[in-house]
């Protein structure tokens, strides 16, 4: 069987099933449609359109598009400190993409997170003052931005 080739391909050049198929897919990873039955009749396509297609098309994610911060947190190491820091990005709109945290030692651990900020409701400064205004918050700082 011959290698696949594969073409990154701008969506409004894309014939309208394609489109349609790309967007059940979606639908139903977000949780939008119940089934595919649902979706593609929201979408006005025949299921066999859609099976047709759906092998073949596949979401692009760019992270070029996204504004990254990455942030280092000293955290003391008592239940739930990690879960405060969690809750106050997402009550500011920011979306944690990775968590690393490191062992305790000495009754602390690093941790490191990335973060999407598009979406963020208040300036990156704000963000870390917020966090640094945590209980049991020792230190936080930013190591790197994309």
């Amino acid at each position: 069987m011959p290698e696949k080739k594969y073409y990154l391909v701008r969506e409004d050049i894309l014939p309208e099933s394609i489109q349609k198929t790309a967007a059940v897919k979606e639908m139903l990873i977000r949780g939008e449609a119940d089934n595919i039955q649902d979706a593609v009749d929201r979408l006005g396509i025949a299921r066999s359109t859609y099976y047709k297609y759906k092998d073949g098309v596949f979401p692009f994610f760019n992270a070029d598009n996204m504004a990254i911060i990455n942030i280092s947190l000293l955290l003391k190491h008592i239940s739930g400190i990690l879960s405060g820091v969690l809750n106050c990005i997402a009550q500011l709109q920011g979306n944690v993409l990775t968590i690393n945290q490191n062992l305790p030692l000495h009754g602390v651990a690093y941790v490191t997170l990335s973060i999407s900020i598009e979406e963020m409701t208040v300036a990156v400064d704000e963000l870390l003052a917020r966090l640094q205004s945590l209980n049991g918050v020792i230190s936080t700082e930013i190591v790197g931005k994309s």
